[in-house]
């Protein structure tokens, strides 16, 4: 190769690289860092409960909620971390790596989404002083749904019908609209480059079998039903409150 074709090559190598960011910097939309559950800036961490794991029973077994954290949850941060070490992106929020991903980044899309939806997931729980939703959150499902009944029932039926393992959804889409929706394995709304319905999760419940087969076998249905009694609502309205205000 001659100084001319080097020049040549080098230039169209650089063209490419600047493409190449340019379309990432595309597919990573910033997304409010104040919401963030992770910042990924030195590393994924698995996340403290802030509560024992004996704290939600009868609803979660002590043994189901440090098997789930200790062992699953844990192993998604690891994987996930690993994944992304030769990855652009590495080193940016959660919900950024999430909004990024394509369908074939299976190992990003696994543990990204498993690390997400748990550490989510995590906050949502522990008994709070209301049984049902509270504030501007409460306003909005009732004007969407009809009533905190209908909600309940059309949540519990996407939650009980999602065929094998994934997680139910209660989200806000980009017209600010409440949606239910459901989504298979650790895919969440986030991940706007494969899942139908995008948005943003205000609340979700785990639906694989890990999350509750100790204590209730296959009655999925029961589990669903103590998931109500340890539900934090007014995490789930702060959620609401913080998307709404977020610009």
């Amino acid at each position: 190769m001659n100084k001319r074709e080097f020049l040549k090559t080098l230039s169209l190598i650089s063209v490419g690289l600047a493409v190449s960011s340019k379309s990432f910097a595309k597919t990573a939309p910033k997304f409010p860092a104040a919401l963030s559950l992770d910042s990924g800036k030195d590393g994924f961490k698995l996340p403290e409960l802030g509560f024992a794991y004996d704290a939600l029973e009868p609803n979660i077994d002590a043994k189901t909620m440090e098997i789930h954290l200790t062992k699953h949850h844990a192993a998604y941060v690891k994987n996930l971390n690993d994944a992304l070490k030769d990855s652009k992106l590495k080193g940016i929020i959660i919900e950024d790596v999430l909004s990024a991903i394509k369908e074939n980044d299976t190992a990003i899309r696994n543990n990204g989404g498993g690390h997400y939806n748990h550490t989510l997931f995590w906050k949502l729980l522990f008994p709070s002083k209301s049984r049902v939703p509270v504030g501007n959150l409460a306003k909005a499902i009732d004007a969407k749904f009809g009533s905190f009944y209908k909600f309940k029932e059309l949540f519990a039926n996407e939650s009980k019908n999602r065929f094998g393992s994934g997680w139910a959804w209660l989200s806000l889409d980009k017209e600010n609209q409440l949606f239910v929706s459901s989504t298979p394995n650790q895919d969440n709304p986030l991940m706007s480059q494969i899942v139908s319905q995008k948005g943003f999760p205000v609340l979700g419940l785990d639906v694989w079998e890990h999350a509750y087969y100790l204590k209730y076998q296959n009655k999925r249905v029961d589990y669903i039903k103590g998931f109500w009694e340890v539900l934090n609502w007014e995490v789930a309205e702060e959620r609401y409150n913080q998307w709404l205000a977020k610009k």
